[in-house]
């Protein structure tokens, strides 16, 4: 579980392909703090460490999770959202983040709003998934409250820290970001469905 509230920028620093898995190391401030077998979000999706040192960490992402997220797409020296599970007792600054990528979104536009930079960003609607206007979505791991809530289209208001703190500041129009969409509300729409 995670928050959507990001702690560091991880740099790829090696990909590996191993059948249809891909190993991918990541040198990160982070490194140091971790330990294998532990839990860490990259652009959204959850991973386990399964080796590092004290500058890199290495992760295994496996066929399903390269067809449904854009890891598949990574090169060497991209940079990646990171942030460790949620430990209890902690303050919950973001929303409830399961670290599971329910598909891909494409950038469609980046407006600087001079202090601000607003995001839109278009999905298939396929997999029923919503958005809602002021609810909560997961953008590359990233908490953030959705506006401009249209169908299979939202966009997104980013200030300053989280411009500068996360890989948003490397998007440019046909990006593609990983969602994972409010849980709650997947919750709800599926009930719905079934009435």
């Amino acid at each position: 579980m995670f928050t959507g509230i990001i702690e560091n920028i991880g740099i790829i620093n090696s990909i590996q392909h191993d059948n249809t898995n891909i190993d991918f190391t990541i040198a990160s401030d982070l490194s140091k703090e971790l330990r294998v077998d532990q839990s860490i979000s990259h652009n959204g999706v959850c991973l386990t460490v399964v080796s590092l040192d004290d500058s890199t960490y290495t992760v295994t992402a496996i066929k399903e999770t390269l067809n449904k997220t854009n890891l598949g797409k990574l090169k060497l020296g991209d940079s990646v959202n990171l942030e460790r599970c949620l430990k209890v007792g902690d303050r919950l600054d973001g929303h409830f983040v399961q670290g599971h990528v329910d598909q891909i979104a494409t950038c469609k536009s980046v407006v600087n709003e001079n202090g601000s930079w607003l995001f839109t960003f278009k999905y298939d609607p396929k997999n029923n998934n919503i958005t809602i206007e002021k609810g909560s979505i997961t953008v590359n791991g990233v908490s953030l409250t959705v506006v401009n809530s249209k169908e299979s289209e939202f966009s997104v208001a980013i200030i300053p820290y989280t411009y500068e703190n996360t890989n948003f500041n490397s998007f440019k129009v046909g990006s593609l970001v990983n969602l994972e969409f409010d849980v709650f509300g997947k919750y709800i729409t599926k009930l719905h469905s079934k009435g």
